[in-house]
């Protein structure tokens, strides 16, 4: 039996004053398509899982990400591949959350996610969203 090849991670939790959170809903044509997440994406080689949190909200959203710390790290074994998520809490970030990649994006309460078909890996940070506050947006 072959090792399972191993995806570094990093999410962004990125709340309204509202207790509403972010997810986007995975493209066609992609692994797991159709199901909803937290944005993110794939740590670069030599990256750290801060630049990779800017980079990533960058490129997929248009935010900017001024201040952000750490939640948890958590690790999801899928048939394919294991994947490690390093979940991040973005405190102040300047912009407007938009859909660079033509994804669908929602904002959603805790409970909300329970209704969604939300990827599997991102169940265990739904049990943390109750206890985060929400980040400041910068002009």
């Amino acid at each position: 039996m072959s090792a399972r090849r191993a995806v570094d991670v990093v999410v962004g939790l990125i709340g309204d004053s509202s207790g509403r959170w972010l997810v986007n809903r995975r493209p066609l044509g992609t692994p797991l398509a159709g199901s909803w997440e937290f944005p993110g994406g794939k740590k670069q080689a030599g990256e750290t899982p801060l630049a990779a949190l800017k980079r990533e909200l960058d490129e997929e959203l248009g935010v900017e990400v001024l201040e952000a710390e750490p939640v948890l790290v958590l690790e999801h074994d899928y048939p394919d591949k294991r994947v490690r998520l390093d979940v991040w809490h973005v405190l102040r970030y300047r912009g407007e959350a938009r859909a660079l990649e033509g994804q669908p994006l929602r904002w959603v309460t805790a409970a909300e996610c329970q209704e969604l078909p939300l990827l599997p890996a991102d169940w265990p940070i739904v049990e943390r969203l109750r206890s985060l506050a929400a980040p400041l947006a910068a002009g």
